[in-house]
């Protein structure tokens, strides 16, 4: 036998491919392999930014006497979770159900069958914290598997049928209202962090789609509060040390409340989501910080994840080499006072480090610093001669694979970004992203338009798309033809959310990650809770009610409708983990509005009416522009021009109002929210 990484796409199973653990990739051949020598399968799932994952590699995987025993008593499969989201999601499922907590590494021990029966995440060498060692959990797992096989295989059978009975019954339950909006919204309130900002305790993670819809129900309501919450936590977000302060950019999360130190990794989907984050607050409030971070993120995620095909890479590493010649989190990033009058010299060392919050005691380890911005804005001049600095030290690593979700979303958020602050060149890459999806991830040849999950160098990886994929590809789609102003990506966005009508919708409109006719698992995954990016189920409910709106379809509007029920369930109870839906709940509330902008090629009047509907706060709404009377776009059709000018015509609820040909009469049309009729 021999490790079968080697052949991998995976950046994260690329990285295992020299262990001397004899590992499969999740194949059919790896269980067949472990009915035929009647052992147990050792599942673990990781992926290539995970700073523990990488610690229990190197601890036990790389450890000849572990892997030996590891050969011996089990067939090993290693997974990355974010080429295979649907494994993931059901072994977490159950380590969740087992253990009351989950988390990367995660480690699964289960029969041919694919039944688990026992669980955990990272495991140390050694026995400590109340942990037993890795070896231990070897050596338990095998002998319950020679010693108690009946009662292993109770439990394992009891689990998945466990797991195969839980259904969510929230599809078709009704739209959400008003009411529960409200209920989400004081929700949100009792779990703010008023000293600190953010939503909860330590870790802290950015609320990027819960931020979406409190800038979506103030633009609908009026409410000041929602504003109030999304504006302060994104001023303390962009001060704090989750983001870079010479990079831009945003971390994973925060390691503690007070938004200081981060977990160092820079994820694509974090970073698109909060772009477009910040750009949206900039377009309810002209903030002036929203639109540095808006821009420094997005020249971030084109800077360092833009891949040689035109798409973004999944993500930088959390860890990255030391001086030293060593290895550490967040070495790349840290700065003591020393190093900055380094690089700076005495006088602007000492600035920048009370500028930036660098003690002597530091703020991270072995008296290093996070950079921070507690108050006021950095010299531009210092920030680009640290920037310059930094450029020099041993970069963190890039996770190169092409995850098509991820790209939907940053294809969203460049083209939106491009669009408000008269970037091109960002719009531009925006359409090279899009390019890229439809060239290698949309598959035209068999029944309807099918997606590859991954690619990596311009090659299409072997798995096929989720949920997820055909929402957020289908919502970058609809971003950038709204911005473009080509009616090909409104095409494209509608063959996908085919799709997503005819194989990912179970009864009353519920919605599950996989299609109906993908590998089937212990259980089929669903899920509409939002964790790091939207839920599939959320983002199809957005992407359906859009193209709906601009296309006048029936069938996508109900289907959006059906989905949103499971808002209605979950917003008032749980609205920090399902805010995405709630975003489109506010859309659906607000009509959505239907903007058809109508010019002439080149026309002045056109590219400002253009600018200002795309400005428009009103939530959710369908902007298309182009010729008049076009056939580009469905809302452009018997849309003439007024008087031989430019003209804007805004439809909601089956009601339109007066065409007009004033950019700031538009402007009100689209940012009068129900409080004002």
């Amino acid at each position: 036998m021999a490790n079968r990484l080697a052949q991998a796409t995976s950046p994260y199973l690329l990285q295992h491919a020299a262990n001397p653990v004899d590992w499969w990739q999740w194949e059919p051949g790896a269980f067949e392999e472990a009915r035929r020598r009647n052992v147990p399968v050792f599942l673990s799932v990781g992926y290539s930014s995970c700073h523990w994952c990488h610690v229990l590699a190197h601890e036990s995987f790389e450890d000849t006497e572990t892997a030996a025993y590891m050969n011996e008593h089990f067939v090993n499969i290693k997974v990355d979770r974010e080429e295979r989201p649907d494994v993931d999601a059901v072994y977490m499922e159950a380590v969740q159900a087992a253990t009351g907590q989950g988390g990367w590494p995660m480690s699964v021990f289960m029969n041919a069958d694919g039944e688990p029966f026992y669980f955990g995440t990272y495991f140390p060498p050694e026995p400590r914290h109340g942990m037993p060692s890795f070896r231990q959990v070897l050596e338990g797992v095998g002998a319950a598997w020679t010693d108690r096989r009946e009662e292993v295989g109770e439990v394992a059978r009891r689990i998945a049928s466990d797991l195969a009975g839980r259904s969510l019954a929230f599809g078709g339950a009704g739209v959400p209202g008003e009411d529960e909006l409200a209920q989400a919204l004081l929700g949100l309130t009792r779990d703010y962090d008023e000293r600190y900002k953010g939503f909860g305790g330590a870790p802290k993670f950015p609320p990027s789609m819960v931020l979406e819809f409190l800038l979506r129900h103030h633009a609908r309501t009026g409410a000041e509060g929602a504003l109030e919450m999304a504006a302060d936590t994104c001023e303390a977000m962009a001060r704090g040390g989750v983001y870079d302060q010479l990079g831009g950019g945003f971390a994973r999360y925060s390691v503690d409340r007070e938004w200081v130190v981060p977990h160092f990794e820079k994820m694509l989907y974090d970073n698109a989501l909060l772009c477009r984050v910040y750009a949206h607050l900039w377009r309810s409030t002209g903030s002036d910080l929203a639109k540095r971070v808006a821009l420094e993120t997005a020249d971030f995620m084109v800077r360092e994840l833009r891949t040689a095909e035109g798409g973004y890479a999944s993500a930088l590493d959390a860890d990255s080499d030391t001086p030293d010649g060593g290895h550490a989190e967040g070495a790349f990033y840290v700065w003591t006072p020393a190093q900055l009058r380094e690089v700076l010299g005495d006088e602007d060392g000492t600035r920048a480090a009370a500028v930036f919050g660098v003690t002597e005691e530091g703020t991270f380890e072995e008296g290093a610093s996070v950079l921070r911005l507690p108050r006021g804005e950095a010299d531009s001049g210092i920030r680009e001669r640290l920037l310059a600095a930094r450029e020099q030290r041993p970069r963190p690593g890039r996770d190169d694979k092409i995850v098509a979700a991820w790209n939907g979303l940053a294809i969203a958020a460049l083209a939106e970004t491009g669009a408000y602050f008269d970037r091109p060149d960002l719009v531009e890459r925006a359409t090279e992203a899009a390019d890229l999806l439809v060239r290698v991830h949309m598959d035209f040849s068999a029944g309807g338009v099918r997606l590859a999950r991954t690619s990596k160098d311009g090659e299409a990886g072997p798995h096929a798309g989720v949920l997820e994929d055909y929402a957020d590809v289908a919502e970058g789609f609809l971003a950038l033809a709204a911005v473009g102003g080509e009616g090909a990506w409104l095409e494209f966005a509608g063959f996908l959310l085919d799709i997503v009508i005819d194989r990912f919708t179970g009864e009353g409109g519920a919605l599950y990650d996989t299609a109906h006719d993908a590998e089937q698992l212990i259980r089929r995954p669903q899920d509409p809770t939002d964790n790091a990016a939207p839920s599939g189920w959320s983002a199809a409910a957005g992407a359906l009610l859009l193209y709906a709106a601009h296309t006048g379809s029936q069938a996508h509007r109900t289907a959006a409708e059906g989905a949103l029920g499971v808002v209605k369930a979950l917003g008032p109870r749980a609205p920090r983990f399902i805010g995405w839906g709630l975003a489109a709940a506010e859309a659906l509330l607000d009509g959505p509005r239907e903007v058809a902008v109508v010019g002439t090629a080149g026309d002045p009047a056109a590219r400002e009416l253009h600018l200002t509907a795309l400005l428009g706060t009103a939530p959710g709404a369908a902007v298309a522009v182009g010729e008049p009377d076009g056939e580009e776009f469905p809302l452009l059709r018997n849309r003439p021009l007024i008087n031989g000018s430019s003209a804007a015509y805004v439809c909601r609820g089956f009601v339109c109002d007066s065409p007009t040909t004033d950019a700031s009469e538009l402007a009100r049309k689209l940012s009068d929210s129900d409080r004002n009729g």
